[in-house]
């Protein structure tokens, strides 16, 4: 007999699904409240906010705010309906297609409603079984999802390591000379978890030596808005854009809203326009969503004073936390890692304490992420923070550290807390 697909799920219930009991509702799926900003409200308490991706503080943005009502106001959410190659195109989609290829110095972009959904379908369509992929060990979820669905063969190289990058691609290279298919290298940007950047200049070497032939797609999730003199992303900050074929950016963390691009040649971004399913069978993005999203653009390319207080804020956040002795990683972005040392127990004690009684809420990540008896704080620092925030929050992680280092927060298992479900 057959087994019962129910009857699986409830004896595996994955490995962070095996705490939801015991987790929702405050380390998982939590409830902030109020306006989006560097304080809101979580559990009936002002707390400190350091874990939304507000990097711009566009959220809140009077501009923005107008834009987006105007626009609601004026169109509704419906329109436009259905797909864009059916009844979902608008003269806004086009122009904020067009805003951004000029932006990002490329001919041609193609609008996505969710980023991980888009950057998914995008490696399904742009490669098939001949074909091999070479990416990064620690890319985000969305890429390693598309990656697991490519037919043909796929090799990994350890994070930012180029010689096992060119050990991969000698590994590629000889197998597409005899299927007769290409490489797609993918890396990111900045990775989001350790925000150390993708080694992009270094790959983009590797091809005009001439030693390997393929094309590198580019997930810039946290880069775009944040990276570069003028915002344009990792490639900007490092000098390569041009060798960026394939460029990938969202607008849910710089950009403070919905939705994704894909910027490339025009060959490319017609052919995705066609052949790019989740784009293809699923409704255009709102005109709300499309008017906004160009009023975020028009603000991040001209006033250069919001990148700048984020950096502010992100370096002071930085060499604040590093002069104290924290070990915040290998991070070249605006994305701050804390790494302390405890069990997975400690981890959700070290996170109630400064949630309930220092009113500070960051992400807590922990093994399979990181290593065992590994704690890692995620901050994420934006325009909206102040220096204040800054002072508080190190003076409040040094109180935490000396703690787990007594003992404070010695734990055998995670820390239930009672939430209102």
């Amino acid at each position: 007999m057959a087994l019962d697909i129910f009857e699986k799920i409830k004896a595996n219930r994955g490995p962070i699904g095996q705490h939801a009991k015991g987790v929702h509702g405050y380390f998982t799926f939590p409830k902030l409240e109020g306006e989006i900003g560097n304080k809101m409200m979580f559990r009936g308490k002002e707390c400190l906010i350091w874990s939304v991706n507000n990097y711009l503080g566009l959220a809140n943005h009077p501009e923005v705010r107008k834009a987006d009502a105007d626009a609601a106001n004026k169109w509704g959410l419906a329109y436009p309906m259905g797909a864009r190659m059916m009844t979902g195109q608008t003269v806004e989609h086009e122009m904020l297609e067009q805003e951004i290829s000029d932006f990002m110095q490329k001919e041609d972009t193609i609008l996505l409603n969710f980023g991980y959904q888009g950057m998914l379908s995008a490696i399904d369509a742009l490669v098939d079984r001949k074909d091999v992929i070479v990416y990064d060990s620690e890319s985000h979820a969305c890429i390693i999802d598309g990656v697991r669905l490519h037919a043909g063969k796929r090799f990994v190289f350890q994070h930012n390591d180029m010689a096992s990058f060119d050990k991969q691609m000698e590994r590629a290279t000889k197998l597409v000379e005899e299927t007769g298919g290409g490489i797609m290298v993918i890396t990111e940007g900045v990775f989001g978890m350790a925000g150390d950047q993708g080694l992009l200049k270094e790959i983009v070497e590797f091809r005009k030596s001439g030693k390997y032939n393929f094309r590198l797609f580019v997930d810039d999730a946290h880069g775009f808005g944040t990276m570069g003199k003028t915002g344009m992303g990792t490639g900007e900050e490092q000098g390569c854009q041009d060798g960026i074929d394939i460029y990938f950016g969202t607008f849910a963390k710089s950009m403070a809203s919905i939705g994704a691009f894909i910027s490339s040649t025009e060959d490319v971004i017609e052919y995705l326009r066609y052949n790019m399913r989740s784009q293809m069978f699923a409704k255009s993005l709102p005109m709300p969503l499309v008017v906004g999203a160009r009023k975020r653009l028009e603000l991040l390319r001209t006033q250069p004073e919001l990148k700048a207080n984020l950096w502010k804020i992100a370096t002071a956040l930085q060499e604040g936390l590093k002069k104290a002795g924290f070990d915040i990683g290998r991070t070249n972005s605006p994305v701050t890692p804390v790494f302390l040392s405890g069990t997975l127990g400690e981890a959700t004690n070290v996170t109630f304490d400064m949630r309930e009684n220092y009113q500070i809420f960051c992400s807590i990540v922990v093994y399979p992420v990181v290593p065992k008896d590994v704690i890692m704080l995620r901050l994420i620092p934006t325009a909206v923070h102040t220096m204040e925030d800054v002072e508080y929050t190190i003076e409040t992680f040094k109180k935490v550290q000396d703690g787990l280092k007594a003992g404070k927060y010695k734990a055998d298992q995670l820390k239930e807390v009672e939430t209102d479900k």
